[in-house]
């Protein structure tokens, strides 16, 4: 939406102000001319109820968030972000950043506040000479693998390609190359960052240190990540990967196989167990993994899993790393109903394994899905001390995923995830993976402290109140100054 079209909307004679709420919840307005100067001084505008793309950009990744904005700023660069963030300071209006969208918390996305939309940077520049890859504040994994593939080059990166680089990060970033190179936040060279002051600033192991290792683990309570700076390695582009199918009833054997083989796989070797339906309908076990290195090696090292029982399907062998990338796409579509459980977990003995299998066949939706994700390797050696992101011990961590399509299913859908929680409570930690925590009414603050581990917690409300001692960046799991 132009300028021009803007003042056209914003005639007094048909509307004098918009209305929005404080960052405190209280309901104000906003003078139209002072809005209109706002969007003239934005590359990319502003957006408001009605006009054409505001439903678009109001939604994301997980359809049982449904909020309405007072208006959208789309950015198309860190002056535009710069620019969004001063307004809402100034204005004292609710404030929401989107990145990727795809969080199932929702926290991009507020009812009556300003949406800071980051969408459009989704710039990505990779420099081979130095191992390194630059990508902007809107950034998919999808486009940066697709710029980092070009040089046969990658980082540590989701596993669904439409996250956001932005959230994944600042949230610590698990994905398949995780037990070779660790978390996305761990091969973070620099972050520009927003703070709340409206202040560009630059955070690096020497430049503002402090809030480099906030931006480890800490989300985003302390700005907004404009761009993203980090190390590359030589990945691919082929690797040897896919998934082996397994019905419910063999599930057990092959899922307890999988943990044992787990405990003795290389630092080379990314894993993770799904339970999921077959495109014709059928509940299975998939077992998943990719080897970054050598195809004959790789063909060798999965070559226990792939042998222990006669699977329904294996689709096993060279596979292009940006395929593997999105081998989930197509069962996390955008649009439809999410609510999430999760925990980290330090054993998986018999019983739990069961109970597990017999939540999967009385799951309301077959879109319902548990993942394990299997850690260890670079991830395990990484120093707890060196990045907010704590847990670095716990071998496990399971996901589950309620999923439906309808409104009139979210009720079934939520008490049959609470019901899987609780049925892995006998072997669950105490902590949580941040980026997996679900909404501040369903969770609250209760579970944020276990996201980051004994002593962190205090250091981090010091980086808070240094950084945003208003807490303007509150639509987060949010760190409270």
């Amino acid at each position: 939406m132009d300028a021009l079209t803007l003042k056209r909307r914003w005639n007094p004679s048909t509307m004098s102000e918009i209305r929005a709420v404080t960052h405190s919840g209280e309901p104000m307005g906003l003078e139209t001319s002072v809005v209109s100067a706002f969007s003239d001084g934005l590359r990319g505008g502003v957006l408001l109820p009605g006009a054409a793309g505001f439903d678009r950009a109001r939604r994301i990744w997980n359809g049982m968030i449904d909020r309405q904005p007072a208006l959208i700023a789309r950015c198309i660069g860190t002056a535009d972000v710069v620019r969004a963030v001063r307004f809402a300071r100034e204005h004292d209006v609710l404030t929401a950043i989107r990145g990727g969208g795809h969080n199932v918390a929702g926290n991009a996305v507020c009812d009556g506040g300003l949406m800071i939309d980051l969408s459009p940077m989704r710039g990505v520049h990779v420099d081979p000479d130095n191992s390194r890859a630059h990508a902007g504040g809107g950034t998919t994994w999808g486009d940066f693998d697709v710029e980092t593939q070009l040089h046969g080059l990658a980082t540590t990166g989701g596993l669904i390609s439409d996250t956001g680089v932005a959230g994944l990060t600042l949230g610590g970033g698990l994905g398949w190359l995780t037990p070779s190179y660790g978390l996305a936040c761990d091969n973070l060279a620099s972050v520009d960052i927003v703070t709340a002051e409206g202040a560009l600033v630059r955070a690096s192991s020497n430049q503002n240190e402090d809030l480099f290792w906030g931006l480890k683990g800490g989300g985003g309570n302390f700005g907004v990540a404009t761009s993203f700076e980090f190390d590359v390695y030589p990945v691919g582009p082929m690797l040897f990967g896919g998934m082996s199918l397994y019905s419910l009833d063999e599930a057990q054997p092959v899922l307890r196989h999988f943990v044992d083989f787990h405990s003795s796989k290389s630092d080379e070797l990314g894993t993770l167990a799904a339970f999921t339906v077959t495109p014709d309908g059928q509940s299975v076990l998939g077992m998943v993994a990719l080897y970054n290195g050598p195809l004959e090696e790789g063909e060798k090292a999965l070559a226990p899993i792939r042998q222990f029982a006669k699977p329904l399907l294996d689709t096993f062998g060279p596979i292009p790393y940006c395929k593997m990338q999105t081998l989930f796409d197509a069962g996390a579509a955008p649009g439809l109903r999410y609510y999430w459980k999760s925990s980290f977990v330090e054993r998986l003995p018999d019983d739990v394994l069961a109970a597990i299998i017999e939540q999967v066949r009385t799951r309301p939706s077959k879109q319902c899905k548990i993942f394990l994700e299997f850690l260890g390797g670079e991830f395990a050696r990484v120093p707890p001390e060196a990045t907010v992101f704590d847990h670095r011990q716990s071998p496990y961590d399971i996901l589950i995923i309620g999923c439906c399509d309808d409104r009139s299913e979210d009720e079934a859908t939520r008490a049959w995830t609470r019901n899987t929680f609780e049925s892995i409570r006998p072997c669950a930690a105490n902590g949580v993976y941040v980026n997996y925590l679900g909404t501040e009414e369903d969770e609250g603050s209760n579970r944020v402290p276990d996201a980051y581990g004994p002593g962190k917690l205090e250091r981090l409300v010091a980086l808070k109140r240094k950084y945003d001692p208003d807490n303007m960046f509150r639509l987060n799991q949010n760190i409270r100054p």
